[in-house]
């Protein structure tokens, strides 16, 4: 077997766009390396911080160099796909995509198409996201997401303790409360299928939430989708697996 040289590094699948930010990232988290099964890796963008990010689509615009920038390094890094720690990035999809070669999904949105032909058009998929009163139209119209569609959308925004992810804490520590959030991600999905009865699966726009999807899941019994899956469906196709373990 000949192998092609040329890098420093190898071995990491995915690479992953993360913002500038300072909260704790504990496992399950997308910036934690432990959340999954296989090597990624992580590229900082500088300047992109999420308070910035979320409260303005042309936040995201303005700093699309960076990310463009950013995405280059780490398709030179070797990895092959590419994906990004804020969901708000979609409107910025096909400027990142088409600056690389290799597979880019900025958003778990992009699940969403997907999730409504597994439910069908009648049942509501419950959106969670950092601040709902940010997640504006052109933000879902760049995801391929219908206006009419059945869709409750709820935000994080004003749950004191998710405010240290969000980035409008004051506290110097960036101390993060996991069984506070947790309580606060568990209570909005909650109040989320009280008003949707059909609520057929949750979709968690914020990548921060899938440390909770457990505790959500035993509360409310239905599937969660989020960046979690995104990154580990690149990884597959990315890295196609071999059965030669396999038996009949």
């Amino acid at each position: 077997m000949i192998v092609r040289g040329g890098r420093a590094i190898y071995g990491e699948s995915v690479g992953i766009l993360v913002l500038d930010t300072k909260f704790p990232r504990i496992p399950g988290d997308i910036g934690n390396a432990t959340t999954f099964d296989f090597p990624v890796r992580y590229k900082v963008v500088a300047g992109a911080k999420p308070e910035q990010i979320v409260a303005a689509p042309d936040r995201a615009r303005a700093l699309l160099p960076a990310f463009i920038e950013a995405a280059k390094e780490l398709e030179h890094d070797g990895v092959r796909a590419i994906t990004t720690t804020c969901g708000f990035l979609t409107v910025v999809q096909d400027e990142i995509a088409e600056a690389v070669s290799v597979p880019v999904i900025t958003s778990s949105l992009f699940l969403v198409p997907l999730l409504r032909r597994m439910l069908g058009p009648r049942r509501t998929i419950g959106v969670v996201t950092a601040d709902a009163h940010s997640l504006s139209a052109g933000h879902l119209r760049a995801a391929g997401i219908d206006p009419g569609w059945r869709l409750i959308i709820k935000g994080m925004e004003s749950r004191p303790s998710f405010g240290t992810i969000l980035g409008t804490s004051t506290d110097p520590d960036h101390a993060l409360d996991v069984d506070q959030v947790r309580r606060e991600v568990e209570e909005t999905c909650m109040a989320m299928q009280a008003e949707a009865p059909d609520l057929g699966a949750f979709l968690f726009e914020c990548t921060n939430l899938q440390p909770y999807a457990a505790a959500v899941q035993a509360a409310t019994g239905l599937p969660i989708f989020g960046i979690y899956h995104v990154v580990n469906l690149l990884h597959s196709a990315a890295m196609s697996p071999g059965f030669e373990n396999g038996y009949l």
